[in-house]
């Protein structure tokens, strides 16, 4: 088990640390092609802050359980996480040539080996969940369920179709949150509820206020990154500052002035944290990663 943590970064590095020696193992060194397989753990292994993984673990300590039954799942989530990235960068999408201060993977290698990277990595997380053979078959087919939903039309996938489509329009806030509660909220509250049902918390009370709680930070976590990206550095934030303005994506700053977003986002986090009211200290790694969350500089 990961050791007790002192504040939310030294949390994730303790989290990022397991959960990327276990993605190291996962990822196979050999296979059918040695670039697909370099172009792999380049999109996954490359950086990154890992605040899905931690949820994941975080939540199965909330409800009682440790790291290692939620591990596998963590390491789902990242995976579907990591895949999600490599296609939103590619010249057909978002085109974006920076991805955590380093050239996107499209770039690095070239943009068909990066769309077969994306595939093979959304295949792993699956492969992960279903051998996962510590936890009882229906526990594996509930994981399967949740990170499936989460990744596809009805979730993740689905608010990047809206994202598309909305280019150079003008949202009303319920849109611009619908469209994030799927594009990155599904994928986070995916992660909360994996881990939840991981260590066993199916059908608790536990695991709606974590689906609650999950629920809000989504919208936070997109909240910050729409301020990161008028506020931000560009050698901060790991990528381009003013790329969704560039490109006239809808955003809360836009929607709602810089001190109108930050005023929404303070109401989300005291939300998030108040979903969290009838959890004792079991619960510190989630209050602790609220809090990160809308104070995060990249």
């Amino acid at each position: 088990m990961i050791t007790q943590y002192l504040d939310a970064r030294e949390f994730l590095t303790a989290c990022g640390t397991r959960v990327d020696a276990e993605l190291d193992r996962r990822i196979e060194q050999t296979g059918a092609s040695d670039r697909l397989q370099a172009t792999m753990r380049y999109s996954v292994l490359g950086g990154g802050k890992r605040v899905r993984p931690a949820l994941c673990l975080a939540a199965a300590r909330a409800v009682g359980g440790g790291d290692e039954p939620a591990l596998a799942a963590a390491c789902a989530v990242e995976l579907i996480h990591a895949y999600s990235l490599v296609h939103d960068d590619l010249p057909a999408m978002d085109d974006d040539e920076l991805r955590r201060g380093r050239p996107t993977t499209h770039i690095a290698f070239d943009e068909a080996t990066a769309i077969l990277a994306g595939d093979a990595l959304q295949a792993l997380a699956f492969e992960l969940l279903a051998n996962d053979h510590e936890r009882s078959p229906e526990i594996r087919i509930a994981l399967i369920q949740e990170l499936a939903r989460a990744a596809g039309h009805r979730g993740m996938v689905g608010g990047q179709a809206i994202d598309l489509e909305s280019v150079g329009k003008t949202l009303t806030l319920a849109q611009l949150e619908t469209m994030h509660r799927h594009k990155t909220g599904a994928l986070i509250e995916a992660s909360v509820r994996m881990g939840a049902l991981a260590a066993g918390a199916n059908g608790t009370a536990a695991l709606t206020a974590l689906t609650n709680y999950a629920r809000t930070l989504g919208l936070a976590f997109q909240v910050q990154d729409d301020l990161l990206d008028v506020e931000g550095d560009t050698d901060v934030i790991g990528k381009p500052q003013g790329s969704d303005a560039a490109r006239a994506k809808p955003t809360y700053p836009a929607l709602l002035g810089l001190a109108g977003a930050k005023e929404h986002l303070a109401t989300l986090r005291q939300a998030t944290l108040a979903s969290l009211d009838s959890f004792g200290p079991e619960a510190d790694p989630l209050r602790a990663m609220a809090d990160f969350v809308v104070a995060r500089s990249h």
